[in-house]
């Protein structure tokens, strides 16, 4: 295996005060594109959404839970049996790659703070995302769209029978060119942003796919700090750094130990394809 160059103490300080040169120009960008993404206009929301919990059905409102500030996770779950040709097993557990996500969200107190709330949204009902939460053991909110349009408006299911195909703000045509035919159908991850004024009108802010959740992630970000980085085949790492597929070694927390588990990947519940990074 190759191993980063070894040097002297000075030579490794200017190379790093060179690295923190372009670390403080990113964040420089990043504040101002932060700033940018906050003076987004608003779309208001008159589709009345209900959801299922486990308190029965639940109003888009609802998940607010008094806050002026809503973050919904769109979580691939299918809300059904495997299709045809796919295993035929049921759909007992959700996507691994959003797990990923759903592990790295820490106490929600913090949010709380900031008048803002945060739940997992996805099209599985809810008698099957119960168990899944239990065994994963989160604590962050989770409801099911089921039944509803939610998914379909907010572009996290694409199906051309309900609805034009639209995934990270590209159509079909867009998405074919690009290879990326396993965004065409089925479940999509995604994060979308709302705000709530002081009566009961609610808008729609901000809306992210793909890469757009890269933040999200705690864990790659801690293996962005380290010489092997995340691992990906996708990353630019000099010649002999490990590297595997691009989220191909994801699995369920609890599946690590198993050499012989399965563990579906981000997009595999319903295309079997590996997520594409633009």
């Amino acid at each position: 295996m190759n191993y980063p160059k070894a040097v002297s103490t000075s030579e490794w300080l200017a190379a790093r005060k060179a690295l923190l040169a372009q670390e403080k120009q990113l964040t420089r960008q990043r504040d101002a594109m932060n700033s940018a993404r906050r003076r987004l206009p608003m779309v208001e929301v008159e589709k009345e959404y209900v959801f299922e919990g486990p308190e029965g059905p639940t109003r888009l409102l609802d998940l607010f839970e008094g806050r002026h500030q809503l973050i919904v996770y769109h979580f691939m779950f299918e809300p059904g049996d495997a299709p045809p040709g796919k295993g035929g097993e049921p759909y007992e557990e959700g996507c691994s790659g959003c797990s990923f996500i759903a592990d790295n969200i820490g106490h929600l107190s913090h949010l709380h703070a900031r008048y803002t709330s945060l739940v997992l949204v996805s099209r599985a009902s809810f008698g099957k995302i119960a168990p899944f939460k239990a065994r994963m053991g989160w604590n962050v909110p989770w409801y099911s769209s089921f039944g509803s349009d939610f998914n379909y408006d907010f572009h996290v299911t694409t199906d051309e029978s309900i609805a034009p195909v639209e995934y990270n703000y590209q159509d079909r045509a867009t998405l074919e060119r690009k290879g990326e035919s396993y965004h065409l159908s089925g479940e999509q991850p995604g994060v979308s942003v709302f705000l709530r004024d002081d009566g009961y009108r609610i808008y729609h802010t901000y809306s992210a796919y793909g890469r757009g959740m890269d933040i999200l992630d705690g864990t790659y970000n801690w293996l962005d700090l380290t010489p092997f980085g995340r691992q990906e085949d996708w990353e630019d790492s000099p010649p002999g750094w490990p590297q595997t597929p691009t989220h191909g070694w994801l699995r369920h927390h609890d599946k690590y130990d198993q050499t012989n588990g399965k563990s579906r990947s981000c997009c595999s519940t319903s295309q079997q394809q590996p997520v594409s990074y633009p």
